[in-house]
């Protein structure tokens, strides 16, 4: 516990405005042990990368048995902080949160996403439900890297993205930051000025997600975001040249 503790606080120290700590997310140890070899400081599961890996989908559609056996895997092949994408956390109810949360630690990863959308349903849980959501976790660990994910804009055509969902954003941030969360992950948010103003007005560092509209990481920096994700990018480019190559062998 000592050495996972360590693990926690030195990941936590990662997330920095202005010098982002890049996850290139992995989907089991063969991957996390290949992004370590090319120099990350540490590591992050994306579960649609995870699920299209094992055979399923997205939205906790792997059993979460299998989720904690890929996580304590992933834990044991590399040397670096790793992080649980926990999608919901597999329980509405804040007891069987918490439990399930236990599990997660005790695979040996440091933190997890956690995010707000609610699984299996349409929109995003009531702020103060999700609030207490994240104090349920963080009841089980002092040390967690809890990143409350936002999904508010990832429900929004990128056309309607304004800066009253900012606002709204940061409300649930400061809501969630009051309940023990960590960091605020707000996927989907792509235009600069938007992710500057999320940036100045919350109190938690900022994690942003790559896709092609996003800027590169050195805008991001000065934009003052502190992590930046990678999601299903990785497993896509990974799936697309076996493909490639598969056809070719074949063709």
């Amino acid at each position: 516990m000592t050495d996972q503790i360590a693990r926690a606080k030195a990941f936590h120290a990662l997330h920095k405005p202005g010098n982002p700590l890049v996850l290139f997310n992995v989907w089991d140890p063969g991957s996390a042990r290949h992004a370590a070899q090319a120099g990350a400081s540490a590591i992050a599961t994306g579960s649609a990368s995870v699920g299209g890996a094992l055979g399923f989908g997205d939205a906790q559609t792997v059993p979460l048995d299998l989720v904690l056996e890929n996580a304590a895997r992933i834990c044991g092949a590399v040397d670096l902080p790793v992080s649980l994408d926990f999608e919901g956390g597999y329980a509405v109810d804040t007891g069987e949160l918490a439990a399930n949360f236990a599990r997660v630690i005790a695979t040996g990863v440091i933190g997890c996403n956690f995010e707000d959308q609610i699984i299996g349903g349409t929109g995003l849980h009531p702020v103060a439900v999700q609030a207490a959501r994240i104090a349920a976790l963080r009841s089980v660990n002092d040390h967690a890297f809890i990143n409350a994910r936002t999904d508010i804009f990832l429900k929004a055509p990128r056309a309607e993205h304004d800066a009253t969902m900012v606002d709204e954003a940061l409300a649930r941030g400061s809501a969630y930051a009051d309940a023990g969360a960590s960091g605020l992950f707000i996927p989907g948010l792509a235009d600069e000025a938007l992710i500057a103003k999320a940036c100045a007005g919350s109190s938690l560092p900022v994690n942003i997600m790559m896709t092609p509209a996003i800027p590169p990481r050195a805008r991001l920096a000065e934009l003052g975001v502190a992590r930046i994700s990678h999601g299903p990018g990785p497993w896509r480019l990974a799936m697309k040249a076996f493909e490639d190559a598969a056809r070719a062998a074949m063709g």
